[in-house]
């Protein structure tokens, strides 16, 4: 069998957004979007490149892209398959039910996507979205954002052959203890987690800081206008005007609310302090 397809493979796809207006020239309606030198990347090995942006395209998220704040490329692993119908699966090595994407075929996909970046994992990582993996949290949607960009690889069926994972060094991650039909689902989660990080992209970088799970506890109860609904009012703490008040409020709320309903980030939260159990 040789190292590649009968055809070469279609090259990543760059996603913007749809742009309409009036023009006295006629234009092609899909632009390529803009790009910032240097912006943060992800690039995504999926069976269903139409899946993307998706709700990535949208909001904040959507304009930062537009904007070239980060780039979203697909490369769709059918075009690395073998054969006229472009296999990328197999039955499972000892039997079992269901099918298993390919070692080869996933190489080739990740050879393409790992042009022009980094070799260094600490700068690019190479992610398998699996719910054996490791959980998702802040802390690793900080270090995702701290990177250059990331590779993702979108599984489906019963997983990826085991080979091509410990070749390539890839990092599993997963976003809880469920299965989906495929990773392109928890993609999209992981880069919104991480997009939002940039610096830009939310324009207040307050905002990420007073947010669940930026200094390990849940975040707390938020309330707006009006001022009384359906006979509930906004706690009094809110409208007095004493901004150390309100914090230590919150900071209040919070500590609850994480101890009631997430004791495992509140044992680690008072371990981090050095709080004796």
């Amino acid at each position: 069998m040789t190292d590649t397809p009968d055809t070469p493979p279609e090259k990543p796809k760059s996603h913007g957004r749809l742009k309409v207006q009036l023009a006295a020239q006629p234009r092609d309606l899909m632009e390529e979007p803009r790009v910032v030198k240097g912006a943060w990347t992800a690039k995504i090995i999926t069976l269903f490149p139409e899946a993307f942006p998706g709700i990535l395209g949208l909001s904040l998220t959507g304009k930062a892209l537009d904007f070239g704040l980060w780039q979203l490329q697909t490369l769709d692993l059918r075009t690395f398959g073998d054969g006229k119908h472009r296999n990328v699966d197999d039955t499972p090595a000892g039997g079992g039910a269901g099918m298993v994407l390919r070692a080869d075929v996933v190489h080739r996909a990740l050879r393409m996507a790992a042009l022009n970046t980094p070799p260094d994992r600490a700068r690019w990582p190479i992610v398998y979205l699996s719910p054996r993996g490791k959980p998702f949290d802040q802390a690793t949607a900080r270090r995702f954002a701290g990177c250059e960009g990331l590779t993702m690889l979108c599984g489906r069926f019963e997983g990826v052959d085991q080979r091509v994972l410990d070749h390539w060094g890839i990092e599993e991650i997963s976003l809880g203890d469920f299965v989906l039909t495929g990773g392109e689902l928890p993609a999209q989660a992981v880069i919104d987690a991480t997009v939002r990080l940039i610096p830009g992209v939310l324009g207040n970088h307050a905002s990420t800081e007073d947010e669940s799970f930026s200094d390990g506890l849940l975040e707390h109860p938020q309330y707006t206008r009006p001022a009384v609904w359906e006979g509930r009012e906004i706690p009094s703490v809110l409208t007095s005007g004493n901004h150390a008040v309100v914090a230590k409020w919150r900071r209040a709320e919070a500590e609850a609310l994480t101890a009631d309903r997430r004791p495992d980030l509140w044992a680690a939260h008072q371990a981090g302090k050095g709080v004796k159990r």
